[in-house]
């Protein structure tokens, strides 16, 4: 059985403090494109709207590689726009007792990205039903017993170059080694002067 994947994650930035037309100067020059270019895009351009639009560029390709883990080079900004939201009103005080109204206008940008090279569907988890119930309530207060097979998969690498024993003769190769040194140097310190050594 095969369930959609997910394949995009998304990223959402409100109240940003610059007004929606000139975030979407931006946002239309990024839209369609890769993480990679995008990030040089905006790294680039000279205005103010960059380095938020840059901050969720940013943030979404990290979701996808946590939630999705894809790698951030197959990346594309799918989704790019720009919605207006609250505007913050103020009072400017001037002559004679005046006053101007001042109008601070909020964005909310919501980016998009996918990863084209995952597959859309996938096969279910057969797994997943370690969670069921072990016992299936019936009539009169019974209950029937639920199997849910589940298996192990054991998976051995092995390397068809190398020799069989390898391993094995080179350990005990070692072992031989380091015994033999070890008494050549006890004969020699006992008999290199033809006896026991004099505690004088």
């Amino acid at each position: 059985m095969f369930e959609k994947r997910q394949t995009e994650v998304c990223a959402l930035g409100q109240h940003i403090a610059m007004s929606a037309h000139k975030a979407r100067r931006v946002i239309d020059q990024i839209r369609g494109r890769s993480y990679e270019e995008t990030l040089m895009i905006l790294e680039l351009m000279p205005y103010r709207a960059c380095y938020p639009i840059f901050k969720l560029v940013y943030s979404a390709a990290a979701n996808a590689s946590y939630s999705m883990g894809s790698n951030e080079a197959n990346l594309l900004i799918s989704k790019a726009e720009v919605n207006e939201g609250t505007t913050v009103k103020k009072l400017k005080p001037r002559a004679r007792g005046r006053s101007y109204p001042i109008k601070r206008p909020t964005c909310h940008i919501t980016i998009e990205v996918t990863d084209p090279t995952l597959p859309k569907y996938v096969r279910k988890n057969f797994l997943w039903s370690k969670k069921a119930k072990k016992l299936k309530p019936r009539a009169r207060g019974r209950s029937y017993p639920i199997k849910r097979p589940t298996c192990h998969i054991t998976i051995e690498v092995t390397d068809p170059t190398l020799p069989k024993y390898v391993r094995k003769n080179f350990l005990w190769s070692k072992k031989a080694k380091c015994k033999n040194k070890y008494t050549d140097v006890t004969y020699h310190d006992m008999y290199s002067n033809g006896g026991v050594w004099d505690k004088k």
